[in-house]
């Protein structure tokens, strides 16, 4: 019984050694590995990267008005002060206001308000054709942007040639070492922008020249009376100012001025 017993043991421990090694000469097979095979082209495939800015309408998509509409708000104050009439506007005032002795009042905030409002009256027939002519075009997706900017370039280049002198931009031209154009429409807008802001300080200076002739008078004539009283240490501000306020009211200088604005770009010039 002993000797049976025993080898019983001995064949278990040969069948459990067996599976062992069967066991681990299974885990050992190793994996076949696939062979790389090398990058493809574009167009292998089929497929590739796209870029589409159209809506599925061929209209903008909204990501794509998104990026324009950040893009022109970052360069509205740059368009504002060169393309438009607002920088006449804001000079004729502050200088209206320097000609009445009142440095600070107006505020040059109430100043730059009322010039941009008036600049938007102004310029409404100009912003009206670029909507018309390039906006909305391309937000129904009829044009590309391309052509939106060249159908916007238009009106502006129409409203400035009309407010341009044929002086400044020769000057412009020359400085630029360009040969003249045959005619405005061939003067680049790099050219035509400078020389439409030299027209636009000369009409405002010209305009606060008349505006200062006035208060230049009330000013003499007070200076004189005091002279001739020997008040000398009476500043002669203090004494004119009540009266330049009282003749700019009583000739409503606000409206006269306002309205040779608007009149003076309906005349073209």
């Amino acid at each position: 019984m002993p000797r049976l017993a025993l080898a019983g043991l001995l064949v278990a421990l040969i069948a459990v050694a067996i599976v062992l090694l069967g066991a681990n000469a299974a885990h050992a097979v190793p994996t076949p590995v696939p062979t790389p095979t090398g990058p493809t082209g574009p167009g292998a495939g089929g497929g590739g990267i796209t870029v589409d800015i159209n809506g599925p309408n061929g209209t903008p998509s909204a990501a794509i008005l998104t990026l324009v509409g950040i893009t022109v708000l970052s360069v509205a104050p740059a368009l504002l002060l060169m393309m438009s009439s607002f920088t006449k506007i804001f000079v004729v005032l502050a200088i209206t206001r320097n000609a009445l002795a009142l440095p600070s009042i107006p505020p040059n905030q109430v100043l730059a308000g009322l010039a941009l409002f008036l600049s938007l009256f102004i310029m409404s027939p100009v912003l009206v054709d670029i909507n018309n002519t390039a906006v909305q075009p391309y937000l129904a997706g009829h044009i590309d942007f391309t052509a939106a900017v060249h159908a916007a370039e238009g009106p502006l280049r129409g409203f400035m040639a009309a407010h341009t002198r044929e002086e400044d931009i020769a000057l412009m031209t020359r400085a630029a070492g360009r040969p003249n154009p045959d005619s405005i429409k061939a003067v680049p807008m790099l050219t035509l922008i400078p020389a439409f802001m030299i027209s636009e300080l000369r009409a405002a200076f010209i305009i606060g020249f008349v505006i200062f002739v006035p208060f230049l008078v009330i000013d003499m004539v007070v200076s004189a009376a005091l002279m001739s009283m020997g008040m000398m240490m009476l500043p002669p501000v203090m004494i004119s100012l009540p009266f330049k306020i009282l003749l700019f009211v009583l000739v409503d200088g606000w409206g006269l001025i306002i309205t040779s604005l608007i009149t003076s770009y309906r005349g073209g010039g």
